[in-house]
């Protein structure tokens, strides 16, 4: 463990949790670092690995949702290096070396299921080509997430809402969460690849949105009085608050009306998943959900995940490992698509054809 210790009695004996070592953070000099040595080696057996000093000297800007993206920070790489020689210099990462190399392998009870993939010995018989935003306004993606769409045959096509004038060609579009409110003056810039956008959400085109992707597919973001106009693919507007409308862990239920339901077909299968949206939708109209809320915000604390044509946008953030069959669902769709003669987006041009 790390972050957390108990030393209640109930917690002793936890199956899978072996606690080996701790270490201490904003530490405030030698003489409290000797204070908490002592007061651990007095009340506890275990080890203590370092203590790192307050570090005044590195800050990370934060706004509405918490930390400023990496990509947003011209400074990231500096700041993670600094922080990387005070670690080194008041932690003993050997010891935590050797410690975990000691631990014993993980029973196949604590791994979450096999995803298919080439490695696996499950083939798909042919690629599909997904476009997936990537630029300062669509950072939130989980690695685990991506890697999921490639075991699954997915060639990812990455590209750019704010600077790239056209779609790629593709078969499918992903659009993680982000920050387009920040930037949606360059979004609304950008009307070519809008216009790209919506009218190949319009001629069927599968769409799989999270969050701020749900924000840009909308008609328009309103805040602080201004407003600016987004892809319109869905029939709704969306209005930044100054308070969370949806902070937290989630619990969904599939109603069975996506395109591509997560069980395989359609059912009620139940999926966890997180929200943290500073957005609320409104003057919605004329669209089916693919979830329904039972723990949670969503859309309007009783649904998410809007359904308008082939496009499924929703406040919630699914992790593959969670939610195993998301991401080669998701792909059998767009291949299934591709296959029945759905107009797929193709660009007029770009670094990314």
């Amino acid at each position: 463990e790390s972050g957390w210790l108990s030393r209640d009695p109930a917690h002793k004996d936890r199956p899978g949790v072996l606690s080996q070592g701790i270490y201490g953070a904003r530490v405030g000099g030698p003489r409290h670092e000797a204070k908490l040595r002592a007061a651990l080696k007095k009340y506890t057996d275990v080890e203590v690995l370092g203590a790192i000093p307050s570090l005044p000297q590195v800050v990370i800007p934060e706004r509405h949702l918490g930390l400023l993206p990496a990509k947003e920070e011209s400074g990231a790489s500096s700041i993670v290096a600094a922080i990387a020689e005070v670690v080194s210099r008041h932690v003993d990462l050997d010891r935590i070396f050797a410690i975990a190399g000691s631990s014993p392998p993980l029973s196949s009870s604590s791994c979450p299921p096999d995803r298919p993939s080439a490695s696996s010995g499950r083939f798909y018989p042919s690629k599909v080509r997904i476009a997936v935003a990537s630029d300062q306004a669509f950072t939130f993606y989980y690695p685990e997430n991506i890697e999921a769409l490639q075991d699954a045959g997915a060639e990812l096509v990455p590209f750019s809402p704010i600077a790239d004038p056209h779609l790629p060609s593709v078969d499918g579009l992903f659009i993680g969460g982000g920050f387009p409110e920040v930037f949606m003056s360059r979004l609304e810039a950008n009307q070519s690849l809008r216009e790209e956008i919506r009218a190949a959400a319009f001629a069927g085109l599968p769409v799989y949105a999270e969050c701020g992707g749900l924000m840009y597919l909308a008609r328009e973001i309103q805040w602080d009085g201004a407003v600016r106009k987004m892809v319109g693919a869905l029939p709704c507007d969306i209005r930044m608050t100054a308070r969370p409308q949806g902070h937290g862990y989630v619990l969904l239920e599939e109603t069975g009306r996506s395109p591509w339901p997560l069980g395989g077909a359609p059912s009620k299968d139940r999926i966890k998943a997180h929200e943290f949206h500073h957005s609320e939708v409104v003057n919605l109209s004329g669209a089916e959900f693919a979830y329904k809320v039972i723990r949670g915000h969503g859309i309007d604390g009783r649904s998410d995940g809007i359904v308008y044509r082939n496009v499924v946008a929703s406040y919630a953030h699914i992790h593959s490992v969670g939610t195993p069959r998301w991401a080669e669902r998701f792909v059998e769709f767009v291949r299934q698509s591709q296959s029945q003669g759905v107009v797929p987006a193709r660009g007029t041009g770009g670094k990314n054809e």
